[in-house]
C-alpha cells in the first residue's frame, strides 16, 4: 500500500495510511457492547451535536473514500455541513479552488494543482480520490441555492515547487499540523460554520499535543467528533453489522482497545535515529482519542484505489514527482527511478485487493542510508 512520502522535518507515517499487524485481543472487555448505526445517518447526526466531524480520507483505500462521496451526495448533507477540509489541497490556490467549486469557467488543468502541487507528493499527487471528490462538490453546488453552497478548503501548506530547489526549500513547508489548525480556527470556527474534516487519522485524534485537531481544541474544546476507519482490525466478529455503520467508542469494549490493536505503530526519524511506536500521549484507551469506528465490511475484500493511468503515462509529470520525492524522501530509504514508479503503479493495478502489512522497517539499513545521503549533501 502506498504510504505518504515522509520527509526528515517531524517524520511520521500517517496512522491512517500505515496498514495494521492485527494483534490478539487482550484488552479487558469493559464497558458495554459495540453497537453499530447506519453510518450515513449516524454522521450527518452528528453534526446536530458538533460543528466538526473529522472522518480519514482513505490515503487509497478505495472503500473509505467511496464512503465519503456517497456521504456528500446525500441529499441532506447541504443542511448540515457549510465547508469540507481537505489535507489533499495546496493553500496556495484557495482562491482558484474557490471559483471553480463556486462554479466559475476554471480550466481542469488549473484547479488540479490544487490536490496535485501538495507536501505530500506521493499521497495526494496520485489521488484517483480527489480527481473525483472536487468536481462532485462543484456539480452539487450547481443544485443548491447560493445560502446553502458548499465550500472547500485547502489544508496543507501554500508550497509553491517551482521555487522549491533544496530539501530546506521544502522543510520550511512542513509544519502542517500548525496549517490545518489555523485554517479551521480562521475560516470555520471563528465564523461559526459546520466542516467536514478529510485528513489521515494521526492528525484528526484528540489530546495528541502537536496535530491539528488538538491544537485547535485548546481555543475550541467540545466541537469535534472524530471517526476513524479500524485499519486492518480483524472484523469477522462484526459480520451481521450493517455495512457502512457507525460504532461509538466511549464505554464501549472497543473503546477500550490499546492503540497498537487498532493502528501501525508510525516510523519516524530523528537526525537519521529511526524510531518505532507510539508516542507517550497515544499509550492510552482508544476512546480517549477517537469518538468512533466506521465499519466497511471484511477486510479482506477491501479495495486498494488504483492511481489514474493518465498519471502513469505523463513522462513530465512523473519526473516532477520523483524530483520532489528525493527532495521530501524518508531519510535512508533508497531513490527510485522512473522505471520504478512506473512498476509500482502498475502492481497496484493488478492487485486491488489491501493486502496485509509489508514488514517491519530495516532500523539499520534506513540509519545507515540516511548518514550517507547526509554525507552526500555536505558542504565540500
Amino acid at each position: 500500500m502506498r504510504c505518504p512520502t515522509l520527509v526528515p522535518f517531524a517524520v511520521a507515517c500517517l496512522m491512517a495510511c500505515a496498514p495494521t499487524v492485527h494483534r490478539p485481543h487482550t484488552a479487558k472487555s469493559s464497558g458495554s457492547n459495540a453497537v453499530p448505526e447506519p453510518a450515513i445517518p449516524a454522521v450527518l447526526a452528528a453534526f446536530d451535536r458538533y460543528q466538526v466531524v473529522a472522518i480519514p480520507e482513505g490515503h487509497g483505500k478505495k472503500d473509505i473514500d467511496d464512503f465519503i462521496l456517497a456521504l456528500i451526495r446525500d441529499p441532506r448533507f447541504p443542511d448540515k455541513v457549510n465547508d469540507i477540509v481537505v489535507e489533499c489541497g495546496n493553500s496556495l490556490y484557495q482562491p482558484v479552488l474557490d471559483r471553480y467549486i463556486a462554479g466559475m469557467d476554471v480550466p481542469f488543468t488549473e484547479v488540479r494543482k490544487v490536490w496535485r502541487n501538495t507536501t505530500q507528493s506521493m499521497m495526494c499527487s496520485l489521488s484517483a480520490f480527489f480527481e473525483q471528490l472536487f468536481p462532485l462538490v462543484r456539480a452539487i453546488n450547481q443544485r443548491l441555492p447560493p445560502t446553502k453552497r458548499l465550500r472547500v478548503l485547502a489544508g496543507d501548506p501554500p508550497i509553491d515547487w517551482d521555487q522549491v530547489k533544496t530539501a530546506d526549500d521544502a522543510g520550511r513547508y512542513f509544519k502542517r499540523d500548525e496549517t490545518i489548525a489555523a485554517v479551521m480556527e480562521n475560516e470555520v470556527l471563528a465564523r461559526h460554520r459546520n466542516a467536514l474534516m478529510l485528513f489521515g487519522t494521526f492528525h484528526l485524534m484528540h489530546g495528541q499535543g502537536g496535530n491539528a485537531v488538538s491544537t485547535y481544541e485548546k481555543h475550541y474544546p467540545h466541537v469535534t467528533f472524530v471517526i476513524s476507519d479500524l485499519s486492518n482490525y480483524d472484523t469477522s466478529r462484526f459480520a451481521s453489522w450493517p455495512n457502512p455503520s457507525l460504532v461509538p467508542t466511549k464505554g464501549t469494549w472497543l473503546g477500550a482497545l490499546a492503540p497498537s490493536d487498532i493502528w501501525t505503530p508510525p516510523t519516524r526519524t530523528i537526525n537519521c535515529k529511526v524510531q518505532v511506536g507510539f508516542p507517550p500521549e497515544l499509550q492510552k484507551p482508544v476512546e480517549q482519542v477517537v469518538d468512533a469506528f466506521l465499519y466497511l465490511g471484511p477486510r479482506d475484500v477491501r479495495l486498494f484505489e488504483p492511481t489514474p493511468a493518465d498519471i502513469a503515462l505523463d513522462t513530465a509529470y512523473m519526473t516532477e514527482l520523483q524530483r520532489r520525492e528525493a527532495l521530501t524522501g524518508f531519510p535512508g530509504a533508497p531513490p527510485r527511478s522512473l522505471e520504478d514508479m512506473r512498476d509500482e503503479i502498475l502492481q497496484e493495478a493488478q492487485h486491488p485487493i489491501l493486502e496485509g502489512p509489508p514488514p517491519p522497517p530495516d532500523v539499520n539499513t534506513l540509519e545507515e542510508r540516511c548518514r550517507a545521503q547526509q554525507r552526500e549533501r555536505a558542504p565540500r
